[in-house]
């Protein structure tokens, strides 16, 4: 029963993770694919620049939310399962990067999934792990993006303060170690998904 019941959880937090929000709230607010504007990817940044700071709020908001859900779901049901709820976490960002609703198949004739690069969903993973996170974790981002001003690194800023104060958690208060693999996975999922943004700022 309980191995049925993980499966769902983690089908469910994939799925949760896959709504692309900024793609409806684009196409509500001014009747436009956003995937054809601008960067294409669904995500808050993209969103803001399409259709304005208060769309890209809602969607920033509705994927952090996206990324808390599974891990709240599984520590509800399953209370006490941290691989449950890390993997739910982890599932959750992958959504939110590769939807299972934005699948295309592409010139080479693969399937490639799209959707944002995952940065709110990972602050939404993390705060659902550590409530208290967002204090540390906002401030630090806000202060990447008006230094650096690049949405890209402001987005692997979040992942990368994420796993650290998952990092200093387990050590100080001696919350799950497994918290940090989670980390660990989003930082790879959000630094692969960002590559070409990467390769343009290598590039100059």
């Amino acid at each position: 029963m309980n191995l049925l019941l993980i499966i769902a959880i983690l089908i469910l937090s994939y799925i949760v993770g896959s709504i692309p929000f900024g793609l409806v709230i684009v196409k509500i607010a001014i009747g436009k694919d956003v995937r054809s504007m601008g960067s294409g990817r669904t995500g808050g940044t993209n969103v803001m620049r399409a259709a304005g700071i208060l769309a890209g709020a809602l969607t920033a908001l509705m994927d952090l939310l996206k990324g808390g859900a599974g891990i709240w779901l599984a520590s509800w049901l399953l209370p006490g399962q941290v691989w449950v709820q890390v993997t739910a976490g982890a599932l959750a960002i992958w959504g939110s990067i590769h939807s299972i609703f934005l699948r295309e198949r592409g010139e080479d004739g693969k399937v490639h999934f799209h959707g944002g690069a995952g940065g709110a969903t990972t602050f939404g993973a993390v705060t659902a792990l550590w409530l208290t996170a967002p204090l540390i974790l906002f401030p630090i981002a806000a202060l990447v993006y008006i230094f650096v001003g690049y949405a890209s690194i402001t987005t692997i800023s979040i992942a990368v303060a994420g796993t650290l104060l998952l990092i200093v958690r387990a050590i100080v208060a001696n919350s799950p170690w497994e918290y940090i693999i989670m980390g660990l996975i989003a930082i790879a999922m959000v630094v692969y998904a960002l590559r070409p943004n990467l390769k343009r700022l290598v590039e100059g």
